[in-house]
């Protein structure tokens, strides 16, 4: 029989279930009969203790009760198989094992019916070391790696389940089966996500659980199949990362934005389940309209304004403000700012709005040229220094440059600081007004007459003149012979032998005499020289 394992049909009359035993021969049963066999026998007597079995040998077999299910629907005469451990104990009796006779009887079986490869079903019975044993007809061994799809699950969930699993390895020598539980759920999840995808249509509505979260958007478990809700697909709003609006183990309902059968991906959106905001934009914020938004975000090139959720314009730098150059919009303003915006112009197809902060005020420089015309003596305020120029502020959003250039006749003014500070009221000239463009020049050395044609008729070629050194540079000194007028005595027009000496013979505040050489009035530029000239 299969795998060696030997039945002993005792007689024709014990096949059939009758108890005559006249007909056999103990000593040559006995013979035929070896130690780890499986055997019929008919029950004689039961106790709480033990079972006692005939075998058709010269004495009893002993079972022990425990060894039975359930001792309580025995009766005498029931034919069981039982395998032979012992032919003799201390006390001269058999020793035999019903439970022994079971498994290798079911070890035969399974062995017969099923191969590597199959599906069996069986109970979890125990937990052991590193898995589970099952009980399919023989015990099985069921590693923890194989027990669930991903990780570990909690393998006490399963200890008293019937599962299915498949089995993975037989080994008869040992008489040891290994089976997985992970192949029979992969194959399930496959079925079913086919199943899924074939039942799956474009712009339905699924509930589904959030099962993980990304930067860029979140899984949702759609029962069988993991659908990508991107963060792009959540809110016609702004946020910033998907946890704002999601969380694991969420239930929410999605919808179905498209899926590819071929490579199981379903895209999935949130926002789709309400009308898109932008359809009615151009109705909802004409040109023109006068708006109240939040800042909601700060950029280097201007503010994003919230209008309403889902509508967000720009406001860019150079509409902030009528005269203000604004290089930094986070120096004035920040998130969760409420402004007052007017809408400059609204693009439904690429779901964009132009917006505008200094609209929402007169423009200053409407009627400038009137308020301020070429020639007009005006004051202002000094607001700013560059290194071209000063910014005077003459009335609320009107701006005017006094330029280096126009700040001295006769003097050479290398830095506005020099001359005007920052908060400094300053009276000046408007020479020239630029209302379109919204630039308008002013002029400090306007307000006097040009001095040089006076400096040129009192000073003449070979004259002596007298004056005091304001600045030494490498190739000369700068000397003043009257209020704001300067002459150059070039290092080349003094009795000098070198560079060196001419910090320590002319320093400045020192009273110098030299000769007048050359007069430059159209470049305003006095040559001088000190040479043969004597210093009383």
């Amino acid at each position: 029989m299969a795998h060696g394992i030997q039945r002993l049909f005792l007689s024709e009359e014990s096949e059939n279930g009758g108890h005559s035993q006249s007909s056999i021969d103990y000593d040559q049963t006995f013979k035929r009969i070896g130690e780890g066999n499986v055997v019929k026998g008919f029950i004689i007597s039961i106790t709480q203790k033990e079972v006692v079995v005939d075998i058709g040998f010269k004495s009893e077999g002993v079972i022990p009760a425990h060894e039975f299910d359930s001792i309580q629907s025995l009766k005498v005469g029931d034919e069981i198989e039982v395998l032979l451990e012992e032919t003799e104990d201390q006390q001269g009796r058999i020793v035999l094992s019903r439970r022994k006779a079971e498994r290798s009887q079911g070890w035969d079986r399974v062995v017969e019916q099923y191969g590597e490869g199959d599906t069996v079903e069986g109970k979890v019975t125990r937990k052991v070391k590193g898995g589970l044993m099952l009980d399919i007809g023989v015990e099985a061994f069921l590693p923890a790696s194989l027990a669930f799809l991903k990780g570990f699950g909690s393998l006490n969930s399963l200890v008293g389940q019937t599962i299915q699993v498949k089995v993975v390895k037989i080994n008869p020598a040992r008489k040891n089966i290994i089976v997985s539980r992970k192949d029979l759920l992969e194959k399930e999840k496959q079925v079913s996500k086919a199943k899924m995808i074939e039942e799956l249509e474009a712009g339905s509505i699924r509930k589904g659980t959030v099962k993980n979260i990304t930067d860029f958007g979140a899984f949702v478990n759609l029962g069988g199949i993991d659908g990508l809700l991107h963060i792009t697909d959540m809110s016609w709003g702004r946020i910033s990362h998907p946890s704002e609006l999601v969380k694991v183990g969420d239930r929410i309902d999605v919808k179905i934005l498209s899926f590819d059968k071929e490579n199981m991906k379903v895209s999935l959106g949130l926002k789709q389940k309400e009308a898109n905001p932008w359809v009615d934009s151009d109705q909802k914020y004409p040109v023109g309209s006068r708006v109240k938004g939040r800042v909601v975000n700060v950029v280097p090139y201007g503010i994003f304004v919230e209008l309403s959720k889902g509508i967000e314009g720009l406001v860019h730098v150079s509409e902030i403000s009528w005269s203000k150059r604004i290089t930094n919009p986070a120096e004035i303003f920040k998130v969760g700012d409420e402004v007052d915006v007017i809408v400059l112009n609204v693009d439904k197809e690429h779901e964009k709005i132009s917006l505008g902060m200094k609209e929402a005020s007169s423009n200053p420089w409407i009627g400038v040229e009137e308020r301020h015309p070429v020639g007009k003596k005006i004051k202002g305020i000094v607001r700013n220094l560059t290194e071209f120029g000063a910014f005077v502020e003459l009335e609320e959003g009107v701006d005017g440059l006094i330029h280096v250039s126009d700040m001295s006749w006769t003097r050479k003014v290398n830095h506005p600081k020099d001359i005007l500070k920052k908060g400094q009221e300053v009276e000046a000239v408007v020479l020239m007004v630029d209302q379109i463009n919204r630039k308008l020049s002013l002029g400090l050395k306007q307000l006097i007459t040009d001095p040089w044609e006076e400096i040129a008729s009192k000073l003449s070629v070979g004259s002596l003149v007298m004056g005091t050194v304001m600045k030494v540079a490498s190739f000369g000194v700068f000397v003043e012979i009257e209020k704001d007028v300067e002459g150059l005595v070039h290092i080349s027009e003094t009795d000098l032998q070198s560079a060196q000496a001419i910090e320590t013979t002319y320093p400045v505040g020192t009273k110098v005499q030299a000769r007048v050489v050359k007069i430059d009035p159209q470049n305003r530029k006095i040559a001088l020289s000190t040479k043969g000239v004597s210093q009383a």
